[in-house]
């Protein structure tokens, strides 16, 4: 098989909105109650999508989820109007981060040789625990072929887990046979305590690695540091980010920095650690341009790149330190800003935006995956039928739920993806 990663992003939905309804991303609860620009925004995404498919790159997507979610409201037992909170929770289009769509584990990984993906069940927000059932149908259209792919339910819902956001992968290359690294949190308490919730648990991610047939050998498992939570990385993806050999993270990522990169070097020969210090960036402003929610890609030619938020040129400090990574004689060679601001405020960068699989396009529903047409088509679909602005008074409206319902079925049935409807 021709293995590839091929990078599935979030179609941005047109439901997109400012709620607040994630307690530790520090962005989405500044902007809360702000006015959301769910066309610009997903504009945006696609134009994200569009950049990486002119660097030679395969593209895939996912689409929005149905939105606002009758169910979880009848389930609640209230109507769209009568409780703002809840009806803010029905109308998410947090999805859109499908970094947190599911864990997967590429083909030379596993005992048997298929990619296995595990559907995140996020319960740690009540807004995202809602998404799992119809994440799990769009991925087991797109990765239907089951002597190449094992699509999985969610781990039980008494271990939060959050998908690929805290599950990175290295190794001499795509294709090969690599380590994966499972990052977790602890909840810590009384003095020195945390404020926000450590959304993967570790038992989770144990349980994913298990029912994915990894190697115990080629498997790592690695706290994130209490820090790094407390300072707003809710997720790894955060304050790390991998590809192939080359580890790209925050000086104060893992509660045990030296035993984390030991374990690394030992499972990962030849792996490179380019760890930025907290005296040249530090968390805060990590975490508030998203240095490290970027996407680290090889490129065509074998260049390995890092796609960052432009947020990062407009911080100092930032933009030193990767204009000085550049000039060195590093592994990351490029640099490439990209504008997704309409994500960035709501908390998500372009690595949220993404769930990588490294598999065979040919083997994966063609329906799923873009190319220069079929891009031009979705963009054309948003420019004419995606709200230009929602305010947070508009939530829960019946016209406004009418116009975003018939958007997102237009997008399906120009994709002939109508079984999702």
């Amino acid at each position: 098989m021709a293995l590839v990663e091929i990078n599935f992003d979030g179609i941005i939905g047109p439901s997109h909105n400012y709620s607040g309804l994630s307690l530790g991303n520090l962005a989405a609860t500044k902007n809360a109650g702000k006015v959301a620009y769910p066309r610009a925004a997903a504009l945006q995404g696609l134009a994200k999508m569009r950049h990486n498919l002119s660097l030679g790159l395969t593209q895939g997507f996912l689409l929005p989820l149905p939105r606002p979610h009758a169910a979880f409201l009848a389930d609640m037992a209230v109507s769209a109007d009568a409780d703002p909170a809840l009806a803010a929770m029905a109308w998410s289009a947090s999805s859109m981060w499908t970094a947190n769509a599911a864990t997967v584990s590429p083909a030379p990984d596993t005992a048997d040789g298929r990619c296995h993906l595990s559907v995140a069940n996020l319960v740690t927000m009540p807004h995202r625990s809602i998404e799992w059932p119809d994440t799990l149908a769009q991925l087991r259209l797109a990765f239907a072929d089951e002597k190449h792919f094992a699509v999985h339910g969610p781990v039980p819902a008494t271990f939060g887990d959050e998908g690929a956001a805290n599950h990175m992968r290295m190794g001499p290359s795509h294709g090969e046979t690599c380590a994966e690294i499972f990052v977790y949190g602890r909840q810590h308490y009384g003095e020195g305590g945390t404020r926000f919730p450590a959304r993967q648990h570790e038992q989770a991610s144990r349980a994913i690695a298990r029912r994915h047939g990894l190697a115990e050998e080629n498997t790592i498992f690695a706290e994130q540091s209490p820090a790094a939570i407390e300072a707003g990385a809710f997720h790894n993806d955060v304050v790390s980010v991998a590809n192939e050999n080359v580890l790209f993270t925050h000086e104060q990522a893992f509660a045990d920095r030296e035993g984390t990169y030991a374990a690394i070097r030992q499972k990962v020969p030849g792996a490179e650690i380019v760890e930025v210090p907290a005296s040249a960036v530090t968390l805060e402003d990590a975490i508030a341009s998203y240095l490290f929610n970027a996407q680290l890609l090889t490129l065509p030619g074998g260049t390995m790149a890092l796609v960052v938020p432009s947020e990062c040129m407009a911080l100092a400090p930032v933009a030193k330190w990767l204009d000085d990574m550049v000039r060195g004689n590093g592994p990351i060679r490029r640099v490439l800003p990209v504008d997704v601001r309409q994500s960035m405020a709501n908390g998500g960068g372009p690595a949220c935006l993404r769930l990588r699989v490294v598999a065979d396009p040919a083997k994966v529903d063609s329906r799923f995956l873009l190319n220069d047409t079929r891009i031009d088509s979705i963009a054309g679909i948003v420019e004419k039928h995606w709200p230009e602005s929602i305010a947070p008074d508009q939530i829960g409206r019946a016209d406004l739920a009418e116009t975003v319902q018939n958007a997102r079925q237009i997008l399906l049935e120009a994709l002939n993806l109508k079984e999702l409807g």
